[in-house]
């Protein structure tokens, strides 16, 4: 990898002059507003972290976008994904020569016309800013990013190789369902704590970080998987909902949407939930041990951790909205009224707005004086 030299500053690229500067805040720029269309959750993390902490988090997630993107595409053979997967992961890799511009090249003829891509493919097509921007960052940031990108980057193309012959992922059994989620984002959970614990905790509270940094990432995947059943299968003809816990109800991976199964279906969707509500108090305590330092804002973890929270009630409320194009979702009020409570709540404020909306949509409770 290579990238242009500037040192670091407010947001790592304050400090570089002239055409050089003007030319990197524009990629880091541009990063942030990419940020903006491939997630809500993340934007919203990065809106409200402050700097440096806000550019580090913004360009370790578009790192694990690009994979992230490779493994869902439908439309790439396993094998050519998994390739795709190993060429970006010598990318990564300090001690490997290779190139971003060689996985570019790999990867363009899987990249839709500029016309008709999505956010999603916006952000591989960019994978050259991307990495020139990464580049930028200190040495000690860089060295917490890559190793916990890379091994979910490596997971992914485990992941895929396994289910080749499927043409999708359909996950067997418990034990397989949590190993994904955590190449996914028990990872994320460890790059937050890498950039955490870069200097300045004492040893007690990093062992306490790291005890639970994977539960908080599990935590959010697990809620992916409960409420985006429908999408996965129909969009990228992945099963992350167990066929273990589906047969038990008499349902096969391949008719988890049909409508004569959503009631077994939605049963299955609800027990997934309540796995996924197991992680909820490691996921509180990471959150409640977390060194505000490095531009590290409560608000930023605690935004997706509530919502979390909220999708879990409205997944239990009706599980079956998972298995049709309806989806699960929290509404936008209450997704603004978290992040205003969010924004002036403290660590010990958590376990309450955790009750709170655990019951009843926040805004709700706020209106009727809760």
């Amino acid at each position: 990898m290579s990238g242009r030299n500037i040192s670091a500053g407010e947001s790592d690229v304050e400090s570089a002059a002239g055409g050089d500067h003007e030319a990197a805040r524009a990629d880091l720029d541009w990063c942030h507003e990419a940020v903006q269309g491939v997630s809500r959750t993340f934007a919203l993390t990065v809106d409200v972290l402050e700097e440096p902490m806000a550019s580090h988090i913004c360009l370790g997630y578009l790192l694990c976008r690009v994979a992230d993107t490779v493994e869902d595409a439908g439309h790439i053979p396993p094998a050519a994904q998994t390739e795709l997967l190993e060429t970006y992961d010598a990318v990564l890799d300090p001690d490997d020569d290779t190139d971003i511009d060689e996985f570019r090249a790999a990867v363009d003829e899987w990249v839709p016309p500029e016309a008709e891509r999505n956010a999603d493919w916006a952000v591989v097509a960019r994978s050259p800013t991307i990495v020139a921007t990464f580049q930028e960052f200190p040495e000690d940031v860089r060295a917490a990013i890559v190793p916990p990108v890379r091994e979910m980057v490596d997971g992914m193309a485990m992941f895929l190789d396994r289910h080749a012959e499927a043409g999708g992922l359909r996950i067997d059994d418990r034990d397989e369902l949590e190993q994904y989620c955590y190449y996914a984002a028990g990872t994320v959970g460890t790059l937050i704590t890498n950039l955490l614990t870069r200097a300045d905790v004492d040893d007690d509270r990093v062992q306490r970080l790291y005890d639970t940094a994977e539960e908080f990432g599990l935590l959010l995947q697990l809620v992916n998987v409960s409420k985006d059943v429908y999408d996965d299968y129909t969009a990228e003809n992945n099963v992350y909902i167990p066929a273990e816990w589906l047969a038990a109800e008499g349902v096969d991976q391949e008719s988890i949407v049909d409508p004569e199964n959503h009631d077994s279906s939605a049963r299955v969707v609800d027990r997934t939930a309540e796995y996924a509500h197991s992680f909820l108090d490691d996921a509180q305590a990471y959150l409640e041990t977390m060194p505000l330092k490095h531009g590290n804002t409560m608000a930023a973890w605690s935004v997706p951790y509530l919502l979390a929270v909220g999708t879990l009630r409205e997944i239990q409320s009706r599980p079956e909205d998972a298995l049709t194009e309806t989806g699960v979702k929290v509404s936008r009020k209450e997704v603004f009224a978290v992040m205003s409570a969010a924004s002036d709540a403290g660590r010990d404020s958590l376990a309450d707005l955790r009750e709170t909306i655990a019951n009843k949509p926040f805004h709700r409770a706020m209106s009727a004086g809760e």
